[in-house]
């Protein structure tokens, strides 16, 4: 586990860092692609509902300290949330691809549904949902999917354990 925060501050890094110069400029207020966000749903599927909870506040907190706004918190709740039910929801079955990148889909529209509920909220936004879903959730949920494909070997390998490995590289 101390790996993956290791690569979630990487991540980090990287979203704050290096991923605003690859956006276009015309797509940088649409296009928002939360990297360690895609690594929760990594961990709440390998590493159990508590650690993603963990993780997911740890990780929400600084993204909300990183891009500060008008609220400290809604990344924080958001993802912790989402990495609770995540680990939740993957908690009985074997994650393949095809689990995980649905769960990425739905994880990720989630978490721009709460995120703008609770701007809603707090009156810092007019949008309706269906524009905010048009303007800045599918297309954040599409590129976060992308981030999630390619993740898959790297992350399943770094979050395997060494038990799980032998038997996963026996049976093929």
């Amino acid at each position: 586990m101390n790996r993956t925060v290791l690569v979630g501050i990487l991540l980090l890094i990287a979203e704050n860092g290096i991923v605003p110069w690859l956006v276009p400029s015309e797509w940088s207020g649409r296009l928002a692609p939360h990297l360690p966000f895609v690594l929760l749903i990594y961990v709440a599927s390998f590493a159990g509902r508590h650690r993603a909870f963990l993780f997911g506040l740890g990780f929400g907190l600084l993204s909300d300290i990183l891009n500060y706004g008008s609220l400290i918190g809604p990344y924080a709740f958001g993802m912790g949330l989402i990495g609770y039910a995540g680990g939740l929801l993957m908690e009985r079955t074997t994650p393949t691809l095809a689990k995980l990148i649905g769960l990425s889909a739905a994880a990720s529209a989630a978490f721009g549904t709460v995120l703008y509920w609770i701007y809603r909220l707090f009156r810092l936004t007019s949008w309706s949902y269906g524009f905010a879903f048009y303007w800045f959730i599918a297309p954040t949920l599409l590129l976060e999917v992308l981030i999630a494909l390619a993740m898959f070997v790297p992350v399943r390998r770094l979050l395997l354990k060494p038990s799980a490995k032998a038997a996963e590289e026996s049976a093929t």
